[in-house]
């Protein structure tokens, strides 16, 4: 006997959705011509925290809503080639990015794993510096069309408010 594991019963789940799935007609550029990016925290649903549904918004999300080359790289494909003319960017309260520093992780991977990673995982120490900071870098990427049109927010994981960093 085989035990179910937690991805077979998110499969169930797709199938169920599956059977009355009515959006295979939407267009890859959104309705909105709105990139979000946020952080991966399992408290952040961007449907229900903007009121978006399928086709509205690019959503583009990592560990801390970082804006790392890669975001850039999606960012750039969602304007030049799908439309988009906005970003808005949301980071939280109570994220672990601001629990630990980056070479103190690589140390505690290499002890464990016997090996340091390349990686750079972008920890930050103040999360109202760090919009800034993010909203700073995609201003200056020469490869997006619009780049003032890029507003950051923090999100308040205990009331559910969306409170705009000033820049």
């Amino acid at each position: 006997m085989t035990t179910q594991t937690k991805i077979d019963h998110l499969l169930e789940n797709q199938q169920a959705y599956s059977g009355s799935f009515a959006h295979g007609s939407l267009s890859g550029a959104p309705a909105l011509k709105v990139a979000v990016v946020t952080c991966m925290d399992c408290r952040i649903e961007p449907a229900g925290l903007l009121g978006i549904s399928e086709g509205d918004a690019h959503l583009l999300r990592n560990a801390g809503g970082v804006v790392t080359e890669d975001v850039l790289r999606s960012l750039i494909i969602s304007q030049q080639k799908l439309g988009t003319r906005e970003i808005m960017l949301i980071q939280h309260t109570q994220c672990g990015m601001l629990t630990f520093e980056n070479e103190e992780f690589k140390d505690q991977l290499e002890s464990q794993v016997g090996q340091r990673p390349e990686i750079h995982f972008h920890p930050f120490r103040d999360l109202e510096e760090n919009v800034k900071h993010s909203i700073e870098k995609i201003r200056q990427c020469p490869f997006l069309i619009e780049r003032n049109q890029v507003r950051g927010f923090i999100y308040d994981v205990v009331s559910g408010r969306l409170n705009e960093v000033e820049t």
